[in-house]
């Protein structure tokens, strides 16, 4: 869990909504879900304050059955916001990477190559900020900004309040843009209907090792900024055998979400879980 790991419980969740054919996005003035109402002080982020284990005798059995607690609450709203999406043919894909790997760029690409053929509309989660979200909307895409204050990952209570500002359209796709961890997240079902891992070239070949219970929830791990590849010391065929030792059952594309090579096979991927036509 992330008891510590900065995570606190006076953490304020705010939202922002913006639609391309309005351009609204308030940036200071977000719309707050603070102390009494925010799910950040429920959802788990109190364990923050909780003592390490071995503190204190006992302690390392309290805060065990606080995760569980939290956790168990979490997959309890996990499941509503899942048949909340299913109930509209929506398909709901939680992107998660560390911080740099490209997921906004990724996004932004996305939106703009798939206009007119998939709808995509996006949960944008950082800690501070609207920037992010700004570039999604200036792509095309819907967007609501949650900002975690010092919760270093999205949870289901997040997005179960999320969802609505947004309201997507039956039938399309929600990415929720994960906060920038390889942590966290991994522990946090948030209803989804797939989970997807973007690294980059940049990060070393050795994130699936140190990180695998991360990859070993995806089942689509996309390895973003190839076009770098002559410029650093990555070897991608280290990187997919490593990723296979851990996760067996993830597929791995290669692409650049800065050029656009190898962007078809992500979309295709997409495709294939929605009822957009197939190119």
């Amino acid at each position: 869990m992330c008891g510590t790991c900065g995570c606190s419980g006076g953490a304020v969740i705010r939202l922002a909504a913006g639609r391309p054919d309005d351009g609204s996005l308030p940036g200071a003035a977000l719309s707050d879900h603070g102390p009494g109402h925010a799910p950040g002080r429920d959802h788990g982020h109190g364990h923050g304050h909780q003592h390490a284990p071995g503190d204190r005798p006992g302690s390392h059995d309290r805060t065990v059955e606080l995760q569980q607690k939290v956790l168990a609450k979490n997959d309890a709203i996990a499941q509503r916001n899942r048949e909340w999406l299913a109930s509209r043919g929506i398909l709901a894909v939680n992107l998660m990477s560390s911080p740099g790997a490209g997921k906004t760029t990724l996004l932004e690409r996305t939106a703009r190559d798939l206009t007119g053929k998939i709808a995509i509309s996006v949960i944008e989660g950082d800690q501070e900020t609207a920037l992010d979200a700004r570039r999604i909307l200036a792509a095309g895409s819907q967007v609501v900004q949650v900002n975690t204050g010092a919760g270093c990952h999205l949870d289901a209570e997040m997005l179960s309040q999320a969802l609505p500002e947004l309201d997507p359209p039956a039938g399309s796709v929600v990415v929720i843009e994960n906060v920038g961890n390889l942590v966290c997240p991994a522990l946090f079902d948030l209803g989804e209907a797939a989970r997807v891992v973007l690294a980059s070239v940049t990060e070393g070949a050795d994130k699936p090792l140190k990180y695998p219970h991360m990859f070993r929830q995806a089942d689509l791990v996309l390895l973003n900024k190839t076009d770098l590849l002559p410029y650093v010391d990555f070897d991608p065929r280290r990187y997919a055998a490593d990723l296979r030792r851990v996760a067996p059952a993830a597929l791995l594309l290669q692409l650049s979400a800065s050029t656009g090579d190898g962007m078809r096979p992500w979309y295709d991927w997409l495709r294939r879980r929605t009822s957009a036509p197939h190119e």
